[in-house]
């Protein structure tokens, strides 16, 4: 089995509201990564909270055993991929998907296509490819978890990537979706106006 993961833990300063909860094609950021990984080889979805979690939990209005709350969401987005990574069954889990919530513009056949990727390629970092250029999201498999957890803030999950250059294996797209990062609201505006 994968698991999913939504990192949402962030302020949102840039955004001016919490990039769980901005609009999209009649949810939100949220809602849409949740559908759009829900796969039959995906059985545990879970949502990475930190900077106004409770507010947020209460407007996405999904059950309680969804939520992860990262208490030490300041230091960064690989604080979020751990806090995902300790709250895992202690087995059963091949993989996690790794996506971000500012990067909201990806469909579930892209998601399909990295799964696919990850299970016949063998190897444990499967990353999408737009134009030669590696974006999210991301899946981990299962050998690396415990590089992940101890990686350093600094470096973040890209430590993990660089030292196993030979696990990766990249998926070229179409989707110009896996490198937009929406987190200020003129990006927004910018994105949402082409799709």
């Amino acid at each position: 089995m994968l698991a999913a993961a939504i990192l949402a833990a962030g302020e949102s300063r840039r955004m001016g509201q919490p990039k769980a909860l901005v609009p999209y094609r009649g949810a939100t950021f949220v809602h849409h990564l949740l559908e759009i990984t829900r796969h039959p080889r995906v059985g545990m979805q879970m949502v990475v909270l930190g900077a106004g979690a409770e507010e947020i939990r209460a407007k996405l209005g999904l059950p309680a055993e969804r939520f992860v709350v990262n208490a030490e969401w300041r230091r960064g987005q690989l604080s979020s991929i751990q806090a995902a990574l300790r709250s895992l069954p202690g087995e059963g889990v091949e993989g996690l998907i790794v996506a971000p919530v500012d990067h909201p513009l990806v469909s579930g056949h892209l998601i399909a296509g990295l799964i696919e990727a990850f299970e016949e390629s063998g190897r444990a970092i499967v990353v999408p490819a737009f134009g030669g250029r590696r974006g999210h999201p991301v899946i981990f498999g299962a050998r690396l978890f415990g590089e992940l957890l101890r990686a350093s803030d600094e470096v973040g999950a890209r430590q993990v990537v660089r030292a196993h250059p030979e696990e990766v294996c990249e998926v070229p797209t179409e989707e110009e979706g896996v490198l937009l990062n929406l987190n200020d609201p003129e990006s927004l505006r910018r994105s949402l106006g082409n799709t």
